[in-house]
């Protein structure tokens, strides 16, 4: 599976962002998928992930409510919709796909990632 992430940018605290990823390769239906994000400094940590019908979500504790995961199967496209922003959200986020949906990191395609940047 290849997975294309795009959507990041700098946006203001209190602001929204949506972020996609579009995979190519193989039945996109196949797989569950997440997001991750990794801050200068830090270790990568799960965001959020969705099962392969989209009828399971997870979260971080640190963006419920705040951040929703979604999937149309149609289009190959997962997607993070990020609302109320702030600034210790400014990461590098990847997208992720496995065969199984997981809170962890160990999955076994990665998307190259793009920059979310928060101001306060």
């Amino acid at each position: 599976v290849q997975l294309q992430a795009s959507g990041g940018g700098l946006v203001q605290a209190g602001g929204s962002l949506r972020l996609s990823c579009a995979a190519s390769g193989r039945t996109f239906s196949n797989y569950a998928m997440g997001w991750f994000r990794q801050a200068p400094g830090k270790e990568r940590e799960f965001v959020a992930a969705i099962s392969w019908s989209g009828g399971s979500t997870y979260y971080a504790d640190s963006v419920k409510g705040r951040f929703t995961i979604s999937r149309d199967n149609a289009k190959n496209t997962v997607y993070l919709q990020m609302n109320s922003l702030k600034p210790e959200d400014t990461a590098v986020y990847y997208c992720a796909a496995n065969r199984v949906v997981t809170t962890t990191p160990y999955y076994n395609y990665w998307g190259q990632g793009t920059q979310v940047t928060v101001s306060s």
